[in-house]
């Protein structure tokens, strides 16, 4: 099969968005991945004997147990605690590190989209990665594609490229607010202007750290669901009512607990975080309504300037006290755009300033579009036109990237793009670097 035919709507390409949050995967085509899982796995040791074939060879004389490994990927599973699960990621800052647990979750992937019979060799993929990724994993990742799951076609591009493209624009400011990180990455007609990448450590696990600081400041323990029975609901700061299951496994792992209460976190701040219009003035922030939230065990809380003191940190890093960090050396977003636009040559700077665009985790939160074009217009020249863009739903702001690769495979015209399993066994792994620059 020659690479012309992978463009043509009889091949099911497939698409595949890593995350520092979740992975998201499906069919080229779709509007919205098929599945979409944590990028956190639970891993679970279990004792075999050597006589299994998975365990390793040994002596037959002795009598020796050796650990095998599983794995638990979506989210169903990983909420049925099991003694000494624990959770690990196969990324470090946003670029893969762990390649044996990596291979593990796209074997899961291809076990989901594939066909049994036909598996991933009939597949062309797609796949993003971040805008600062090292040579050599690039090259690791096309050998592992090629090699191990034999697929017949495979390219690699910048979630930021695909996130523009999903938008309909070859030339944009993308200000990805994603878990680990918050970077602004500039693309002109399709390509991503290296040197004028910036990041910044404030994203969106940061934020959720400064949330759990403030419920254990005052006393207030997160309980997962998966120890709660049953509950009862109480007043506004009334001790929680609770009774505990009976059957909860012993020797739950601390990575454990800390997923399953990052998973409450998460849900607390999209529901009571907000920015402020103007920059953070308590005195004005406590006239605004309070937020009620009630949790998983039935405690109730109200919230009220501290929904908009803790996402301040974005625009104003300075006002987090503590935490060990030098904050205030750090970029909020305005700076960060500021700062990668202005490391761009100038004749290209009026279109991105006029194309920014803001996508992951973090633009859930109210009044971020709102407070960023504030900021951006007192520091930019009146004459200079400026826009901020969302997309419209919030399932796009979360997908964007894997939205634009879905676009992209689909295309007829992208089938000269695809590095084929013919180019890559005449060339090596190398070509990566050469068809996906």
């Amino acid at each position: 099969m020659s690479s012309g035919t992978y463009g043509s709507d009889e091949v099911g390409a497939l698409v595949v968005d890593i995350g520092s949050h979740t992975v998201r995967a499906g069919y080229a085509g779709e509007e919205t991945p098929k599945y979409d899982y944590p990028s956190h796995v639970g891993i679970l040791d279990i004792l075999e004997t050597p006589s299994s074939e998975n365990a390793m060879t040994v002596d037959d004389t002795q009598n020796i147990t050796m650990p095998k490994k599983k794995y638990f990927f979506d989210l169903n599973s990983l909420r049925v605690p099991r003694s000494n699960l624990y959770m690990q990621s196969f990324l470090k800052d946003g670029m893969i590190d762990d390649w044996d647990l990596f291979e593990q979750i796209m074997s899961h992937t291809f076990d989901c989209l594939c066909d049994k019979e036909q598996g991933p060799q009939y597949h062309p993929l797609v796949m993003s990665e971040p805008p600062i990724n090292q040579r050599f994993k690039r090259e690791k990742l096309c050998e592992i594609m090629f090699e191990k799951f034999q697929i017949p076609a495979f390219y690699l591009a910048k979630n930021a490229v695909l996130s523009s493209f999903a938008q309909g624009k070859a030339t944009a400011l993308i200000l990805d607010c994603g878990a680990t990180h918050t970077t602004a990455v500039p693309v002109h007609e399709g390509m991503v202007l290296q040197k004028a990448i910036v990041q910044s450590p404030l994203g969106g696990d940061f934020i959720l750290s400064q949330l759990k600081q403030l419920l254990d400041n005052n006393n207030h323990d997160i309980v997962p669901h998966y120890l709660i029975k049953s509950r009862e609901s109480v007043q506004p700061y009334e001790q929680p009512k609770w009774v505990m299951k009976a059957n909860v496994p012993d020797n739950i792992t601390d990575s454990y607990k800390k997923f399953m209460t990052k998973e409450i976190l998460q849900d607390l701040g999209q529901t009571v975080l907000q920015i402020s219009d103007t920059p953070y003035n308590e005195s004005e922030i406590s006239q605004l309504p309070r937020v009620s939230y009630e949790f998983p065990n039935g405690l109730n809380l109200d919230f009220g300037e501290e929904r908009y003191r803790i996402p301040e940190s974005l625009f104003n890093p300075s006002i987090v006290k503590g935490g060990g960090v030098q904050l205030t050396s750090m970029l909020d977003l305005p700076r960060l755009v500021t700062n990668s636009v202005t490391m761009c040559d100038p004749d290209v700077r009026s279109s991105l300033y006029s194309n920014i665009s803001i996508v992951g985790g973090n633009s859930f939160y109210l009044g971020l579009v709102e407070r960023l074009h504030r900021e951006l217009s007192q520091i930019l020249p009146q004459a200079m036109r400026m826009k901020v863009h969302i997309p419209p739903s919030l399932s796009e702001r979360r997908f964007s990237s894997w939205i634009g690769g879905s676009i992209l495979a689909s295309l007829g015209s992208f089938h000269q793009m695809w590095i084929s399993k013919q180019e890559y066994d005449e060339s090596g792994k190398f070509i990566i670097d050469r068809k996906c620059p």
